[in-house]
């Protein structure tokens, strides 16, 4: 229960990232653009890296956790969870398909996420 009080935008964004990675998408013009999707999976493991990190720091404003608690939580986990959804893509759908440069864009998110908060908002934050 203590997950759910300190990190809830998070906890829902996981939920919201599982969803949309398991259901098919309708058919768009957005389909047209070359490599969008890459662009939407930097987008959603850049914004979990981030709001693991601003949940981070707001849970630890008092008693500070070290730093490499924050390391595992906001970069680590996203970039395994990333890895668990597209081999589940792979192997558990008929719709979906794993996909390489999915897991590479989905870690870039979370690496440049994670320098982004730690840095830059980590100062605003504290």
């Amino acid at each position: 229960m203590s997950l759910l009080k300190r990190y809830p935008l998070s906890l829902l964004l996981i939920a919201v990232i599982t969803y949309l990675s398991f259901f098919t998408p309708p058919k768009t013009e957005l389909d047209e653009i070359t490599n969008f999707d890459k662009f939407v999976h930097f987008c959603m493991y850049f914004t979990l890296s981030s709001l693991l990190w601003i949940e981070h720091f707001r849970a630890h404003r008092k008693v500070k956790a070290p730093w490499w608690h924050g390391v595992v939580g906001a970069l680590i986990c996203p970039i395994v969870y990333s890895g668990v959804v597209e081999l589940l893509q792979a192997y558990a759908t008929t719709t979906r398909s794993g996909d390489w440069a999915d897991f590479i864009f989905n870690t870039l998110g979370a690496v440049v996420g994670s320098v982004v908060c730690y840095y830059w908002v980590r100062k605003y934050i504290r």
